[in-house]
């Protein structure tokens, strides 16, 4: 029973996840002890397990057109950055804002999923995540890369800074 609980647990934490490849950067990293089935999981594994939740609770949420929902992985402060096509903006509330009047309605945002190429610690309590977005949507896909900045606040994984930029596709 405890190997199945085990193995589940290393499925789903690896599910969607492109680091795979790098051991530097894999998730988890468990080592079995010989002779017993107890797996040992770093602090660090801990805290990319915990990113990656908080990035699949984001996924679901947007998918559900639930903005609200989505933002509750961002640092709810004045101080949270933004940077994306329309430049930076400072603070939860505009950010929400500002999500809330590009993805009106459940068509604009669609179905995100994220592809996380890279996890890196930066110091103790906060970690970079690199990666891929899309938008599977009706009215048009879009895909893009970012970087944001996890930080442990309080016991919680948080998004304090967030570069976005979409793939420009040039005319024909």
């Amino acid at each position: 029973m405890r190997h199945t609980i085990v193995l589940l647990s290393l499925l789903l934490a690896s599910c969607g996840d492109s680091t795979q490849g790098d051991p530097a950067s894999s998730t988890p990293t468990a080592a079995s002890l010989k002779g017993t089935d107890t797996v040992i999981y770093t602090s660090k594994d801990m805290d990319i397990l915990a990113i990656k939740k908080v990035m699949s609770q984001q996924q679901e949420a947007w998918s559900n057109h639930d903005l609200e929902g989505f933002m509750q992985g961002y640092w709810m402060s004045d101080s949270l950055k933004f940077y994306g096509q329309s430049g930076l903006t400072k603070g939860w509330h505009q950010t929400l804002a500002n999500y809330k009047k590009s993805y009106p309605t459940p068509q604009d945002t669609g179905i995100l999923t994220f592809d996380l190429l890279d996890i890196s610690e930066i110091t103790p309590g906060a970690y970079w995540v690199m990666g891929r977005y899309h938008l599977q949507r009706s009215v048009g896909d879009a895909k893009g890369s970012f970087i944001v900045i996890f930080k442990n606040i309080e016991g919680s994984w948080k998004i304090i800074a967030d570069m976005s930029a979409g793939d420009h596709t040039s005319p024909e």
